[in-house]
């Protein structure tokens, strides 16, 4: 029997595997898309002057305005300054001037970020602005001399037209102090402020301070009192010394300072400093230490001081919000050497 030869044919399925190129041909065409888009968002976000800067940054232009030899991008020179190729082997330098693109040249540029006549750098808008604070706190100083010139003037001419006060220009001393104006009555040989040893104020004395009350109760500064003593020891049996002396005096010269109109909340602090600040630091024990001062604070003095009180008090309250009692008794404390120091 002859062997018969069969011949199977093998017929694959339809949905066999075609391979990954479909995807990187997809990853192109979102690529393409995306730089579309970007594209046209850039030409909405750009102005007119923008869209030419970028067009000329991609457009060739000739490294030099001289033409020759092959008339191309080159012109047939070379990139490199003279000299610079000293072998075959030599790698070309070119020199380039790089122009600041920012406020630095007035003019030089039209484009956003050029330099520009009208645009300020903000360096020179610092400048200006500092320049403006010290030119109105200038101005501000100047008013505040004004009316202490004015005021010194008024008091001068007050004693000097009034026939009750006649003489007693001696006893006023006037000068300004990085604080503020400062006037002082000061107590002459044989011609005391107040009766010795004691806080009652002369009938001279008095007259003398209501002058002053009425030449200052038109400003708006605020005021300290100080009352001043010599060093020569108060003979007291009961501890009675120069502290209580000092301070019962300033408290009845704010009393007649109070009694011309002066408001209340224009007196700043009151202190006795017996014998601590001497006019004459050489001789302490002379009369002339003894003095009243009258101390016309500056505008700027009473805006720190009022911060700093106003600092420490809300201190204290977030003391008490917090509930700790000891912690808050300290912080009280420490407020009230805060506003001791500041008064």
């Amino acid at each position: 029997m002859d062997d018969v030869i069969i011949i199977e044919k093998v017929v694959k399925g339809g949905h066999g595997h075609h391979g990954g190129a479909w995807k990187v041909a997809y990853a192109d065409f979102v690529t393409a898309m995306m730089a579309f888009f970007l594209l046209l968002w850039l030409l909405n976000a750009t102005t007119e002057d923008q869209k030419q800067g970028i067009a000329d940054y991609f457009a060739p232009v000739s490294v030099s305005t001289s033409t020759g030899g092959a008339g191309g991008m080159l012109g047939g020179q070379t990139i490199s300054a003279p000299g610079a190729l000293t072998s075959r082997t030599a790698v070309p330098s070119l020199s380039l001037k790089l122009e600041p693109t920012s406020g630095a040249q007035a003019g030089d540029a039209k484009e956003e970020g050029g330099a520009n006549d009208k645009a300020a750098t903000a360096e020179d808008s610092m400048k200006a602005a500092e320049m403006a604070m010290k030119e109105r706190e200038d101005r501000e100083n100047a008013i505040e001399e004004a009316k202490f010139d004015r005021t010194e003037k008024e008091i001068k001419e007050t004693i000097s037209k009034t026939p009750e006060l006649k003489g007693l220009e001696q006893h006023l001393l006037i000068d300004k102090t990085p604080e503020g104006m400062r006037i002082q009555v000061i107590d002459k040989e044989g011609k005391p402020m107040f009766a010795g040893g004691s806080a009652k104020i002369l009938k001279r004395t008095e007259k003398l301070v209501r002058a002053i009350g009425n030449a200052i109760a038109t400003l708006d500064n605020k005021i300290r009192i100080s009352e001043h003593t010599d060093s020569v020891p108060f003979k007291s049996k009961n501890g009675y010394s120069n502290w209580e002396l000092s301070s019962e005096r300033a408290q009845a010269s704010r009393r007649v300072l109070a009694s011309t109109g002066l408001f209340p909340d224009r007196i700043s602090s009151v202190a006795g400093r017996a014998s601590l600040d001497p006019l004459l630091p050489d001789d302490t024990k002379t009369s002339l230490n003894r003095r009243i001062s009258i101390l016309l604070l500056r505008q700027k003095i009473t805006e720190k001081a009022e911060a700093a009180k106003k600092a420490a008090v809300t201190k204290v309250r977030r003391a008490a919000k917090q509930k700790k009692p000891a912690h808050a008794f300290s912080e009280r404390l420490s407020v009230v050497s805060i506003l001791a120091r500041l008064t």
